[in-house]
């Protein structure tokens, strides 16, 4: 049973305001992790935080990337899914990496806006990977009537 067209449209279309919010947020922590007065005690902390809000805007990037050229309906739900699995993966590695912070002038506010984005991009993961998941499940649901036989 093919997927419901409209449901496979509906679960790629990703809202322009929420992924422009969630790029300009992600751009400004960037900036922050470079620029701003960010302190901690662990040696290499700072650089390894960049590093994982870098990967961690690539994994979003492939989150937001056109599927429509994979001509498999399933094969394209099931990358947007792994693709949400990185993202998620790379948000857990990013949160390791700014539990490392403890201090700087700018901290306090680093923290308010890295928990502010983290919030938004975890309901932003959770929709589309709900809508994914329930066209998955779809394609396991019995047509009604199928099991019934007439004897």
């Amino acid at each position: 049973m093919p997927f419901d067209p409209q449901q496979l449209e509906a679960s790629f279309a990703f809202d322009p305001e929420t992924t422009a919010d969630l790029r300009e947020r992600w751009m400004h922590l960037i900036h922050d992790a470079v620029w701003a007065d960010l302190k901690t005690g662990t040696i290499g902390a700072i650089p390894r935080l960049r590093k994982r809000l870098l990967e961690l805007g690539e994994n979003l990037r492939s989150l937001l990337s056109d599927r429509a050229w994979i001509p498999h309906e399933r094969e394209r739900v099931k990358g947007a899914m792994a693709a949400s699995l990185n993202l998620r993966d790379s948000l857990n590695q990013t949160d390791r990496a700014a539990k490392l912070l403890n201090g700087g002038e700018d901290f306090e506010r680093f923290e308010a806006d890295y928990l502010a984005f983290r919030k938004a991009l975890l309901a932003f993961i959770e929709l589309h990977e709900q809508r994914w998941g329930d066209l998955l499940e779809s394609l396991y649901d019995d047509p009604a009537g199928a099991d019934d036989h007439e004897d």
